[in-house]
């Protein structure tokens, strides 16, 4: 099974419907849209695990969509680019487990010390950069920037020293954990150090069988 980050762009009043899947999260990353009699403006996400059908407002939308499936999702019914996509392990894929749409924030020359998580997933940043060490290799993304994590490979984050830094993130994660942070700071002298990072969850929801 993949988790797979798409762009969707609807022009305005456009009526879009998204079939069924494992999981999945949307964000809304410009414009607005309605799902379910529900409004959700610029800068807010919502979870599913079955059809959604998604309007766009009056001045269309930008949606950040994940799905976790096991073939491509993609849809023809409008504007899709694929961003990325990551394989998600066996025993991650059932039921027994949880999709998580959150945010992640730094101020200017915030950092994430060096931690693991105890699921994969794909971040999008929304505004600002932000550099990731991992594996001998380090990556800057600026915003509309995406990349995979893993979870178990230990990761250290700098975010931009100047302004302010955020990405959007959707994990896959054991359903022990919901509700719960899912970080582990690898280095036992990190962990009661303040951290810069903030969190908002935007939602949790279980993956279908």
């Amino acid at each position: 099974m993949n988790l797979h980050l798409f762009e969707d762009t609807l022009t305005a009043g456009q009526v879009i419907v998204l079939p069924d899947t494992t999981a999945r999260a949307l964000y809304v990353a410009a414009g607005q849209v309605s799902c379910n009699s529900q409004t959700y403006d610029g800068d807010e996400g919502f979870v599913a695990n079955d059809a959604v059908t998604v309007t766009a407002g009056p001045g269309g939308a930008t949606l950040w969509r994940w799905d976790l499936a096991d073939a491509d999702p993609r849809t023809q019914t409008h504007r899709t680019v694929t961003k990325l996509s990551g394989a998600i392990p066996d025993a991650l894929a059932g039921p027994d487990n949880f999709l998580r749409l959150d945010s992640v924030a730094f101020p200017p020359d915030g950092t994430a010390l060096l931690h693991t998580h105890q699921g994969p997933g794909i971040r999008c940043l929304r505004e600002g950069s932000i550099r990731i060490d991992t594996d001998g290799t380090s990556t800057s993304y600026g915003p509309g920037g995406a990349w995979f994590e893993a979870g178990p490979d230990p990761v250290f984050a700098q975010a931009d020293r100047h302004i302010p830094s955020r990405f959007i993130r959707a994990m896959v994660l054991p359903m022990a954990l919901s509700g719960k942070s899912s970080i582990h700071y690898e280095n036992e002298e990190d962990r009661a150090k303040p951290k810069s990072q903030s969190y908002h969850r935007f939602g949790e929801i279980g993956l279908r069988p």
